[in-house]
């Protein structure tokens, strides 16, 4: 059999179990399976498979099927303008969440060697981004999960950016180390009644951890909230990320905290994604 007639059959029992990238995640996996790029197999669409790669082949297909998402059979996903190590320990990065890096180069554009938080760092993604932009800056990453931890080392090794950070295992509710200029987070905020209607790659495989947010969606925003007007410098900025129907009560409980609202930033969906404030009472 050759690749094409693989591939054929791979897209085939891919959108009969309703994956949309289809075509592109048959031509991946089989990159993958015979340790190529998938240019070379897009190129080499006649050249012959051998039965234990087809055999590895179809296993993959059908872990595909079942909706493991592909960043983690790749153990990668590009972020801004970076490639970071992802595993079923982390949220697999997405396109949204770069609003938070916009903003804060935006913001601190004329600003030098500022020194942030990140609240349930996961990759690193977020934070890892900023100091590849912001020579000057340093970071403190925290995350509740060891194993997320150890990812983001793995990124902030291969960025070259592990000096400038800081990782601690704490949930924000215990944590209580420094002062900061600015605060991002993007922490769970899916309410736990919803879950079970996210898609099966996200639902079946991402980590609960970082998905849940309790039974209102806002019970972890709630920790990070309180949590940050401690944490954070007077006049410094607390850069959160949400879901599309959260403003209202989030705006609440950032007044309630002593944080006055800058803006709501939609994101490419003209969702409502990010809620910036600054710190203006302690």
């Amino acid at each position: 059999m050759n690749f094409q007639t693989a591939i054929k059959n791979a897209y085939q029992n891919l959108k009969n179990n309703k994956i949309k990238s289809a075509l592109l995640d048959s031509e991946l996996l089989m990159a993958q399976v015979i340790n190529k790029s998938r240019e070379y197999v897009v190129l080499n669409l006649n050249k012959e498979i051998s039965k234990e790669d087809f055999d590895n082949f179809q296993n993959l297909v059908n872990q595909r099927s079942e909706g493991k998402p592909i960043a983690y059979f790749m153990s990668k996903r590009f972020f801004w303008k970076y490639e970071f190590f992802v595993n079923k320990f982390v949220l697999i990065p997405r396109p949204d969440t770069e609003i938070i890096i916009e903003k804060v180069l935006k913001i601190y554009k004329n600003k030098n060697k500022l020194n942030f938080l990140d609240i349930g760092v996961g990759s690193g993604c977020i934070m890892l981004s900023l100091l590849k932009e912001r020579g000057d800056f340093k970071a403190t990453g925290i995350d509740i999960c060891n194993n997320a931890l150890k990812v983001c080392k793995i990124n902030a090794n291969k960025l070259g950016v592990n000096t400038k950070v800081k990782l601690y295992n704490s949930d924000i509710d215990k944590f209580s180390l420094g002062k900061y200029d600015f605060i991002i987070s993007n922490p769970p905020y899916i309410k736990n009644l919803d879950l079970k209607y996210l898609d099966k790659d996200v639902k079946k495989f991402e980590p609960k951890i970082a998905l849940n947010g309790g039974l209102d969606g806002i019970s972890e925003i709630r920790k990070v909230i309180k949590k940050s007007s401690e944490l954070i410098k007077f006049g410094g900025k607390l850069i959160l990320e949400i879901a599309y129907n959260q403003k209202h009560e989030v705006k609440q409980l950032l007044r309630k905290n002593g944080f006055y609202i800058n803006s709501v930033d939609k994101d490419l969906a003209k969702n409502d994604r990010c809620i910036i404030s600054t710190k203006i009472e302690d």
